[in-house]
């Protein structure tokens, strides 16, 4: 299944100037659960979808009380830079959508 199909809410944001944050929520915990429990969302995952260091992939937060995964990185360029195209950072979830989730 693609991450797509099993999350209700798959976004990201500016976390301040040089990172960005990613939320991934499910509507129920038996889901988010499988989710979790299949490892496939992880630093690692980030570094490579976002051609990171692994080192720049900050923080993968599986919060429980909200069937969320809270990601963050470091930008690749800050926020306003010049070359950089999503000052807001909303658009940058979208190599999320086709990761596929063994479930």
């Amino acid at each position: 299944m693609k991450l797509r199909d099993a999350a209700d809410v798959i976004r990201s944001k500016n976390s301040g100037p040089y990172e960005l944050t990613f939320d991934i929520i499910f509507k129920d915990s038996a889901l988010f659960r499988k989710v979790v429990d299949s490892g496939v969302i992880n630093r690692e995952l980030f570094a490579k979808l976002y051609n990171l260091p692994l080192e720049n992939v900050t923080a993968v937060i599986c919060f429980s009380p909200a069937n969320a995964i809270k990601a963050t990185i470091v930008r690749p360029i800050p926020s306003g830079a010049l070359g950089e195209r999503d000052v807001y950072g909303a658009q940058q979830h979208v190599p999320l959508l086709d990761v596929e989730i063994p479930l």
